[in-house]
């Protein structure tokens, strides 16, 4: 089943997201592989693709698991909350409609 990990920020996360981001990445990147990533990506803080010093806002993964249990060891392991980039993390089932 398809989960949506949806994150959220501590305020002026950016350094801690710059640091931590390569172990992060490295995470997705095999989700993809195994063909479980439906889609990831951040939320910049401000309307544009390249926020700069802005930053983001937060987080959204889209990733099939066999379980919500899955699911939520998998973001509570992620490097982002381990580096204390996220205020907060919801894990909830998503059911894809379209396309």
């Amino acid at each position: 089943m398809l989960y949506a990990i949806i994150s959220e920020d501590v305020k002026n996360s950016l350094e801690r997201r710059l640091a931590a981001r390569p172990d992060h990445l490295a995470r997705l990147e095999k989700l993809r592989d195994e063909g479980r990533l439906v889609l990831a990506g951040p939320h910049p803080a401000v309307d544009a693709d390249n926020p700069g010093d802005a930053g983001f806002s937060g987080s959204l993964v889209v990733a099939e698991f066999d379980s919500l249990e899955h699911a939520q060891a998998w973001a509570d392991a992620d490097p982002y909350v381990i580096a204390g980039v996220y205020a907060n993390v919801a894990v909830k089932p998503f059911r894809k409609v379209l396309p």
